[in-house]
């Protein structure tokens, strides 16, 4: 039997969860302890984190190549001199960010699917910034927030990290 708070196993006639100290009264729950928030979501945000740094990465090759083919010989194409020698350095500059953040987003989206510790604070952080990226960056970003961010959340993913480690 299991408390139906927070599913420590409960012994038949105990008055109150020894976990959570909730009164027990009536029936008590016979079955299996249901998955936490965290760990029903955290696999799937992995992916999804996975995914969208592939999004980047794709997006940073070609923003990069462009920047170094197309602006590199724009001025064989009759066009000022101006543009292509201030846009190609700006274009590899942002190709190069949009590289290490997807980087940074396999990081975390393998940490996740890891349960390791670190890997929680890296995506609450690369969520704040996936904000910004509407409309798929923002959609992750607020799924993020909503799995990671409350503190019993911290708690839930914390416990999960340790019990991996062991």
């Amino acid at each position: 039997m299991f408390c139906d708070a927070c599913g420590a196993p409960v012994q038949p006639g105990q008055g109150f969860c020894s976990k959570c100290g909730k009164q027990i009264v009536g029936p008590v729950s016979f079955a299996q302890p249901r998955p936490g928030r965290v760990q029903g979501h955290v696999r799937l945000l992995g992916l999804f984190w996975l995914a969208f740094s592939a999004f980047n990465t794709v997006g940073a090759a070609v923003l990069y190549i462009l920047a170094n083919t197309l602006f590199a010989h724009i001025r064989d194409l009759g066009a000022p001199d101006a543009p292509a020698t201030f846009l190609r350095p700006l274009l590899s500059v942002i190709a190069i960010f949009l590289l290490a953040k997807a980087a940074i987003g396999f990081l975390a989206g393998w940490g996740l699917l890891q349960f390791e510790k670190w890997a929680r604070v890296i995506a609450l952080v690369l969520a704040f910034i996936a904000l910004f990226h509407v409309p798929f960056g923002t959609a992750l970003g607020v799924y993020t927030l909503w799995v990671l961010l409350p503190s019993e959340s911290e708690r839930e993913y914390d416990a999960l990290a340790e019990t991996r480690a062991a």
